[in-house]
């Protein structure tokens, strides 16, 4: 939950009362409606393929047994195998999983991967467990999910508070249950074990790719630009080091703890330091630089504003005073139904997740096809070909929103929702 701030200027943020899994639901209406899609493939589409909810119990370190609750939902297979990272935190529900595998389903799709969505979580706090707890956590809940999880089948991956030590955990366990070592059972693992080069960097590179195709289409210069982002793990962190890179002022940046500013730029190298060292970035300190909540930062003037946290942070209530030029959702999510009409007539130029964030997936199919090989390919080969893929989705999402006169979200969405529904009709139902 945001900390609530002591400023009367700005409202208290309470935990969000917004279910995902509605919110996606509203999302398919929209676009059902908007696309007059058959009712029986919206019908499909408002329904998971496959909901597996588990216990999971863990023996802690004084002894003591202790039960969490897993979850692993594959949304649609239509398309091909399920695919969708494994989340660990303590708002985790069969809901938010729900809504995460959907949003999966409709980003493969617009990448045009061989993939359907799944997304899995388990309800913890991972900062509460050691490194041996969170080890027995994660074999016990493979274990449990490794009846509908395969190859072929539903191929997991690192996603908020999970990492690379998360997948060889689960890669390892998988195997010693089949017999013999399947590195393509899970995506985001150590190189050492058929992980893929770049793979790390893959959100935020392909967030910034899509960033730099947007500002070439609209005609604005990147240089010298300012940006805001909110949550600063894999995908924040990386974004914040691409666009200082390519000359744009970080201004501010936030974690789970809170967020810093500085009108003046963030030197982002050493806001990374600090995280790696374990800190937070409220612990940054510096000529200028106050402290502001999570909710704070998201309504600073800025050019590029990136969501890179939670779900259901631009909402009804705070998206009119988003100051931001263009948004770029690095996170699944961020942005409901309500606040993207209030952004559209604000004339905001917002990338949708499910283009925006596809970095990752995109990155991860292209591990799972050289573990299937056998077959590994260079860093710099890898990153072309994210940013081939990455380009020539928002092309289709950009000409799209321009001939349907819609915005960017419904434009990713109908692109979406056409190659799913074809596939459903191509196939049909069995028997």
């Amino acid at each position: 939950m945001p900390v609530q701030t002591k400023n009367p200027a700005v409202p208290k943020t309470v935990e969000s009362p917004i279910n995902p899994w509605e919110v996606a639901l509203k999302q398919l209406e929209i676009v059902a409606k908007h696309m007059k899609l058959d009712p029986g493939i919206q019908s499909y589409l408002s329904y998971p393929k496959r909901c597996l909810i588990v216990s999971v119990p863990v023996r802690m370190d004084d002894g003591s047994i202790k039960i969490f609750e897993g979850y692993r939902v594959q949304h649609n297979l239509a398309r091909g195998p399920a695919k969708g990272g494994i989340r660990y935190h303590p708002g985790v529900t069969l809901d938010e999983v729900k809504a995460l595998a959907f949003w999966m389903t409709l980003k493969c799709a617009v990448l045009g991967l061989p993939y359907g969505g799944a997304k899995g979580g388990v309800r913890v706090d991972p900062k509460k467990l050691s490194l041996a707890e969170l080890e027995r956590m994660t074999r016990r809940y493979t274990s449990e999910i490794s009846i509908i999880i395969g190859p072929g089948k539903d191929i997991p991956a690192p996603d908020v508070y999970t990492n690379s030590q998360t997948m060889a955990w689960m890669m390892d366990t998988y195997s010693m249950g089949i017999g013999h070592s399947a590195p393509g059972v899970v995506t985001g693992k150590p190189l050492e074990i058929g992980g893929s080069l770049g793979r790390n960097e893959a959100t935020g590179r392909g967030c910034v790719y899509t960033i730099e195709n947007a500002f070439r289409k609209l005609h604005w210069n990147l240089k010298g630009t300012t940006a805001v982002i909110q949550g600063f793990g894999n995908a924040g962190s990386v974004c914040a080091k691409l666009l200082a890179d390519l000359g744009v002022q970080v201004i501010a940046v936030s974690d789970s703890k809170g967020g810093v500013h500085s009108p003046q730029g963030l030197d982002v190298p050493k806001l990374i330091l600090l995280k790696n060292k374990g800190g937070s970035v409220t612990d940054y300190s510096g000529s200028g630089v106050t402290r502001l909540t999570n909710q704070e930062i998201l309504e600073l003037k800025c050019d590029i504003l990136v969501p890179a946290a939670l779900e259901n942070q631009i909402t009804g209530a705070n998206a009119a005073r988003i100051q931001a030029r263009l948004i770029a959702e690095a996170a699944n999510g961020p942005t409901t139904p309500e606040a993207d009409e209030i952004l559209y007539k604000k004339e905001v130029f917002l990338l949708p997740d499910i283009l925006a964030n596809a970095g990752g997936v995109t990155v991860s199919y292209f591990e799972w096809v050289q573990d299937n090989l056998a077959y590994f390919w260079k860093e710099e080969e890898i990153n072309q070909r994210l940013e081939d893929l990455m380009s020539a989705a928002f092309e289709n999402v950009y000409l799209l929103a321009q001939e349907e006169k819609v915005d960017m979200r419904m434009a990713a969405q109908i692109l979406a929702v056409r190659k799913i529904a074809q596939a459903l009709k191509m196939r049909g139902i069995y028997p």
